[in-house]
């Protein structure tokens, strides 16, 4: 079962690869064949991830949530799923120029970890184990889609009027609103993830809260998100400066997860 999830994963890295080749090939040579051809690869990679990480979660008889791999690759996954769904929705291939790109980065550094299997430590044979962490899952790369819409907001700032860029990238105005609905997504599930948390600590530890530094800084990252949605609301904070702030939310999501487990080990610390 091990060596069939490791050919999976080989599988889906280099056909994310493909994916993000064909998505610059198609912003390069303009041609909406090479967009059609790397969705069709997306959703296959997203196919093939999915029934890895089913077997992984056979192979160790449990969710394949638990350590630095296990989270890396589901991270991938989770924003492969959300960032396909946008570029369907709203038929925007160009989303996948950038998106891919951060995917294949997500999914290399789970490559990096070890894959080994251990045995859960009781305070982690929970329930709470799978709807904690895949509302993590969800948020992560929901949030992923929110960075990578206010770069190309960011981008089409500077973008010559007409031609490929307004056929195949939205005016900035729906840029980003689809970049809020992103962060609004990700904010609705963050607000699980540390809720199904707190609950899930009280029954392991006995507290709620324990400023763990992963429970710290997923505050700080949903503070950071809150500011933004509450700016918006009402200030009517809109354009320019709401893409940068959703480009440094994400730079917080992604120290929350890669920088306080190599620099602030606590509790939650994957290994």
């Amino acid at each position: 079962m091990t060596n069939a999830e490791n050919v999976l994963f080989i599988a889906v890295m280099v056909i994310y690869l493909i994916t993000m080749l064909l998505y610059f090939f198609f912003v390069i040579f303009k041609k909406t064949p090479l967009a059609k051809a790397a969705g069709g690869f997306q959703a296959a990679g997203l196919l093939i991830h999915t029934a890895a990480l089913v077997l992984r979660g056979i192979a160790a008889g449990r969710l394949p949530m638990t350590n630095q791999y296990e989270f890396a690759t589901c991270f991938a996954w989770g924003l492969c799923l959300v960032s396909l769904i946008f570029i369907v929705k709203f038929r925007f291939p160009v989303l996948g120029a950038f998106s891919a790109p951060v995917t294949f980065l997500i999914i290399g550094y789970a490559a990096m970890q070890s894959r080994e299997i251990h045995e859960l430590m009781p305070a982690l044979q929970s329930n709470w184990l799978g709807v904690h962490v895949s509302t993590a899952v969800i948020s992560y790369g929901s949030f992923g889609v929110s960075f990578v819409l206010s770069l190309i907001y960011l981008f089409r700032e500077k973008a010559k009027e007409g031609g490929f860029w307004d056929t195949h990238i939205p005016a900035r105005e729906k840029l980003d609103l689809i970049s809020y609905r992103s962060v609004c997504l990700g904010l609705l599930f963050l607000t699980l993830t540390i809720l199904t948390g707190a609950i899930w600590a009280e029954r392991a530890w006995g507290s709620y809260w324990s400023w763990d530094p992963k429970e710290t800084w997923s505050l700080v990252t949903w503070l950071i998100y809150a500011v933004y949605l509450h700016l918006r609301l009402r200030r009517n904070w809109k354009g320019k400066l709401a893409a940068i702030f959703a480009v440094a939310g994400f730079v917080c999501v992604i120290f929350t997860y890669i920088g306080v487990n190599t620099f602030l080990p606590g509790v939650h610390s994957y290994k």
